[in-house]
């Protein structure tokens, strides 16, 4: 076996490899949405992928500084000038590091293209939580089956009676909602749709939330004023007053960055607006 060869030959691999790693890392869809429907892609997890893109990454990283130690004579010939001295800042390497910073400074300030590609990733999560759909909070299925039915308003003796008569095996108030999908070979969306009929109903439902809910920025005003029942024109009359300019078939995100603020900042005028009612 030749160092140098194999050297050369697992950085290409790694390389590759962390390719296919970031196309997939990409694409998938945000995390509270992927580990709310058991999402998989090739037989692996959000969770697999991520863990392949790091150790790939670690792995070409070393291989790529012993790449650089073994061709080291290279890599000083093209930092050399006409008369054969070393020059860091060559035309090479000044155009080299123009193009990186370009990339860096445009992604910061949030330029095209580099802000494109960074929308269209963002569009891909979107349609995602649309397609495999949202959960009711942030890591729902770390929740014991008790705390899931309460923080979601389910009487948590149907919801048991629900899950039982569903075939569902296992059913215990203190195993999380994760590990009894995980058991079942179902999803925890899933297990949730299940339980839905055991809802209990109050006048809270429709009440605006003290904090956003997950995926809360992906909606429009449009539909964030439906599901809170919210005048939308008196919505939109009261932003306009505050300086805010909010196109009520825009989402929290967009509204937030047309008008130069965050989504969080956004809601929190939401928040104050309905309240005062």
């Amino acid at each position: 076996m030749k160092i140098r060869r194999t050297t050369s030959l697992t950085m290409l691999i790694s390389f590759v490899l962390l390719l296919v790693t970031s196309v997939i890392l990409y694409i998938v869809p945000h995390g509270r949405v992927a580990y709310w429907s058991d999402w998989h892609l090739l037989g692996l997890s959000k969770t697999q992928w991520g863990n392949l893109h790091i150790n790939l990454g670690i792995l070409f990283v070393l291989t790529g500084m012993l790449h650089l130690f073994y061709n080291w004579k290279a890599v000083l010939s093209y930092m050399k000038n006409r008369v054969k001295k070393v020059k860091i800042f060559t035309t090479d390497f000044n155009v080299a590091l123009a193009l990186s910073i370009v990339v860096a400074a445009g992604t910061l300030l949030d330029l095209p293209p580099m802000s494109t590609v960074v929308n269209f990733n963002e569009s891909i999560k979107n349609n995602a939580s649309k397609k495999y759909g949202e959960p009711p909070y942030g890591h729902a299925e770390l929740s014991s089956l008790k705390l899931f039915a309460k923080k979601t308003n389910l009487d948590p003796e149907k919801a048991k009676q629900l899950l039982r008569a569903a075939g569902i095996q296992g059913v215990d108030e203190k195993v999380t909602l994760g590990h009894l999908a995980k058991n079942n070979r179902t999803t925890p969306k899933a297990l949730y749709a299940i339980m839905k009929s055991a809802e209990i109903k109050s006048q809270a439902d429709v009440s605006f939330p003290d904090s956003p809910p997950p995926g809360l920025g992906q909606k429009t005003l449009a539909e964030i004023c439906a599901a809170y029942e919210i005048n939308l024109p008196s919505i939109i009359r009261q932003l306009d007053a505050q300086g805010i300019t909010a196109d009520p078939a825009l989402s929290l995100k967009e509204i937030a960055r047309g008008n130069d603020t965050d989504p969080y900042a956004l809601f929190e005028a939401l928040h104050d607006l309905v309240s005062d009612k």
